[in-house]
């Protein structure tokens, strides 16, 4: 299902779910559309984009990562349609309702499970993730979009001189402020807002930077970022005010290392 979505391709979730039913005679709808959940999960811990639809719920065995890792690894379509994927250039939607783009945040759950174990070093072949992270056509269009969306919505609220003086920062002072985007409150304050930008569903991880990070808890009541999620297919967004360690589970992925 996964190389089907990914290549555009159509596939019938309900018949998928059918004739694994057949074979897994002990097991119900509902535990087999659970257990997808749990692959969602396991696919994203993998650096894989999850099947849309199909929640991510963390609560699996360390087999079942196991098991999906040796499946992805003898399966070179999916790696090859992952990868397609999340380097296809993006633009802006020329068109969109913005009344309907808003949608609730995810929410923080706390990790549940088998405990931690020490670290197990594995060879991964790509971060599918992390590649989109870095899909500069992605992000440029994401931010656009959310220019034309702080116009509009500074618009509705009576606003035109604000809407008008929205900026794209990153384009027109560079990348390193911590944001991307300056927009304004209804009383003129600031608003800095960060944009992330996915192809993928709303439980997708994002990166962020030490800069982002630490301006998101030095202008708490001004940082805001900005999940846009689905966007090749129609552009949602979510929202989450102030420090991000209020609204996320934030794992150290990298360290710079200096000799002074």
């Amino acid at each position: 299902m996964l190389a089907l979505e990914l290549s555009g391709q159509a596939y019938n979730k309900a018949a998928h779910r059918e004739r694994l039913g057949a074979l897994l005679k002990n097991r119900s709808n509902g535990s087999i559309e659970f257990k997808h959940c749990n692959i969602s999960a396991a696919l994203l811990a993998l650096g894989f984009p999850y099947v849309a639809g199909y929640k991510p719920r963390s609560n699996y065995q360390s087999l079942l990562l196991e098991v999906l890792e040796q499946q992805l690894k003898s399966n070179p379509l999916v790696d090859h349609a992952a990868l397609a994927a999340v380097q296809l250039p993006a633009v802006a939607p020329p068109m969109i309702d913005f009344s309907r783009v808003r949608d609730q945040a995810p929410q923080l759950q706390p990790r549940t499970g088998e405990p931690s174990a020490p670290m197990v070093f594995k060879a991964v072949k790509r971060d599918y993730l992390e590649r989109e992270a870095l899909n500069q056509s992605l992000g440029l269009a994401g931010e656009k979009f959310v220019v034309e969306y702080e116009h509009w919505r500074l618009v509705k609220l009576g606003h035109q001189k604000l809407a008008d003086s929205v900026q794209h920062i990153s384009q027109s002072r560079g990348d390193g402020l911590g944001f991307d985007i300056l927009s304004y409150e209804q009383d003129g304050r600031e608003r800095f807002i960060e944009v992330k930008t996915t192809s993928f569903g709303r439980e997708t991880p994002f990166f962020v930077s030490r800069g982002e990070l630490a301006l998101s808890k030095q202008a708490e009541d001004q940082f805001h970022l900005y999940r846009l999620f689905e966007f090749r297919k129609a552009p949602r967004l979510f929202e989450l005010s102030g420090p991000l360690e209020r609204h996320c589970l934030l794992d150290p992925i990298t360290y710079r290392a200096t000799f002074s």
